[in-house]
Order: C-alpha cells, then structure tokens, then sequence
C-alpha cells in the first residue's frame, strides 16, 4: 500500500486547532483511497520556544527534509515571540527547499456570502500564482545606527531571470488546465523602475509562449480595486513574492472569508519538501475556543493531496466542502455560525465516510 509521509507542523495560536480538523479529513479519506499516513507532528513554535528559548531546533530544516510533504497549521504569537522571529522557519522553508510556486485558489461557492455587492457564486473563481522563493522576503538589509535619530533600515527585493521566468511558466501551465485560459501579471512597474520593469521585459518573451492563454498585465494599486469592483474578469494572477501576499487575503476576503483559503508552497519538480497551509494567521485571541473555521486547513490538506498523486480523495474533500457550505447547517461564526471547529471537522469526516 502506498504511504504519504507527511510532516505535521501544527505551530501556534489557531494552528494547532486546524490542524487536527485537518488530519480527520486526511483519515476519513486515506483508506477508501488505498493509502496509508504516517503523521510525524512536530510541536514546535511557542510549544517548543517555552521549553528552548527558540521556535524550531537548530537541524530543522534537515528533519524536515526527510518527509517529502509538509503540513502547517499557522505560525505566530506575537504577545511572547515577535512575529519575524516566529514566521522565520517558514520562509526559510519557502528558500531551503526551492518552493517558488505559492498557489493560493479563491472560489465563492455556493452558500456563502461575499461582502461585495450584486456577486454571486461563480463570479469569484480564481487563483493567485505568488513567487515564493526570492522578491521581498530575501534577507537583503539591515539596520543602521538603529535606536538613534539617525537610523537607517535598508531592505532589498531580489528579482533573478530565472526565478521570474520560472514562476510565470508555472503560471501559463496553471491557465491552460482551466477553462478560461486567462492570466493577468500583477506588478508595479510604473514606479519600480529596475525590478517590475524586468518582470514586465520577461513577461513579454514568456507569453509568446502560450499563445492559446488571454493575458494582460495590472499594478497592484489598480489590481486591489479591480477585485472589489470586477472580481470576475480574474482567472489566474502571477505576482512577485509581496505583491502576492496581499493580493491572496484580498481574494481569500471576497471570496466570503480567509478562513476558506487554502495554499500550498511548491517544489514542482520534487526535489525538495512541498508545504501546505491555510492562509489565515494564527489569532492567537481565538485559539483553543473552537471558533477557528477549520475548512480553509481541510482544503489545504486536499491540495496535498492532489499533489502527492491522490487527486481522487482530492476531489473528495472538496465535493465535502462544498456540500457542507451549501447546506449551510454546520458554520463557524465567520460564516455566520454557531458551530466549533471541531464540530465543521467533524461533519466535513461524516460526509466524507458516507461517502464511500
């Protein structure tokens, strides 16, 4: 029987509330589907950084490495770790281990609300392709005569050839398995003269490319109010690594709520570990009081899934999901509920072994 050897990193506040709805899912799926799970959870984050005055062991990313799928629950409590020390191993995971592609899918279905106007299900469906291995969030900085009246920060993006060029081929191939074929690149190139303006350059030779796909280019600015205004004229968007962080909530909000918004971190090529989250925080003021929704989680354990070659128990997660949002009993209060996260867990596994 084939065996998925999955990481769990559960991490902190909400995320290790998500995390355990998540892995029911993963359970009530694995043996209809003809696989096994070998969970191997990791308590680090606040858990560990109590015991060690550190958020993860120094060989962490080496334990790691030995599990070609990594789950993550949410990472951050900013009352006893500041945040970039806390969220530290996650980008260092993104970098270490080449996940450059970042796909963050935002879908309105059926039974649930957007707080836009006069939209409806089916005019929210599109994915968000960030670049998740250089850009912004490289290490390149750092403080001058900081504490002092004369202090100076300094934080450089880094933008190479081959990491544009790579995460926009990844970006055509995602438009050309949907059935609108379409693609708009996000940047901001009207004032970032170096950087955006070589996205747009490569841009320009990538598409020629893929001449079936629709494509067409948006500054960021432009694109925040382009989603409120005309969400459906978005099919799939390629930003840089920041630009894609944004762009991702703003498209997880309108699709009804973050707590919806699933992700994974990609190494297509499987060299390295590929890594799988919700998008949401940590909210560590909501943590172990079950008013986490925990869909957004089960989804991203379905995008695992799908990656490691299950697409069927997939596809099944996600009909679950859907069921469930349209029948709209069984709700967290984002959604207007009075159910717990363990209890959206629970109905999303009952569905999923009635099922079979």
């Amino acid at each position: 029987m084939k065996t998925l050897d999955i990481a769990l990193y559960p991490g902190d506040g909400i995320g290790i509330d998500v995390t355990a709805e998540a892995v029911k899912a993963l359970q009530a799926v694995a043996q209809e589907g003809g696989f096994g799970l070998k969970l191997t959870e990791l308590d680090w984050g606040q858990r560990y950084w109590k015991r060690t005055g550190k958020v993860a062991p120094d060989d962490y990313l080496t334990v790691l490495a030995d599990h070609p799928l990594v789950y993550l629950g949410a990472l951050g409590d900013p009352a006893n770790v500041p945040d970039h020390i806390s969220i530290r191993p996650l980008i260092e995971m993104r970098q270490r281990f080449d996940q450059y592609a970042c796909v963050r899918p935002a879908t309105l279905f059926p039974g649930t609300t957007t707080p836009l106007a006069n939209r409806h299900p089916g005019d929210i469906d599109l994915v968000v392709i960030r670049e998740n291995s250089e850009g912004e969030y490289v290490d390149a900085g750092g403080l001058f005569k900081a504490g002092t009246p004369d202090g100076v920060a300094l934080q450089t993006a880094i933008h190479t050839r081959k990491g544009i060029e790579r995460i926009l081929r990844f970006g055509f191939e995602t438009a050309r398995k949907r059935a609108r074929k379409r693609l708009t690149l996000v940047t901001k190139s009207n004032a970032l003269k170096y950087s955006m303006v070589y996205w747009d350059q490569i841009f320009e030779t990538v598409k020629a490319e893929y001449p079936e796909i629709t494509c067409d280019k948006c500054h960021v600015d432009a694109m925040t109010m382009a989603l409120v205004l005309k969400p459906q004229h978005y099919d799939v968007l390629v930003c840089s690594n920041m630009f894609g962080d944004i762009i991702s909530d703003l498209a997880g909000a309108i699709a009804g709520s973050i707590g919806l918004a699933p992700s994974a971190n990609l190494n297509p090529e499987r060299c390295f570990p590929s890594l799988f989250e919700p998008v949401h925080g940590s909210a560590p003021d909501i943590a172990g009081k079950g008013l986490a929704n925990p869909l957004a989680a089960i989804r991203s354990a379905a995008m695992l899934l799908d990656f490691a070659g299950e697409p069927a128990a997939a596809a099944r997660i996600e009909r679950a999901v859907v069921e469930q949002l349209a029948a709209a009993a069984v709700r967290t209060p984002d959604l207007g509920g009075r159910a717990t996260t363990a209890e959206v867990g629970d109905d999303i596994a009952r569905r999923l072994r009635a099922a079979r």
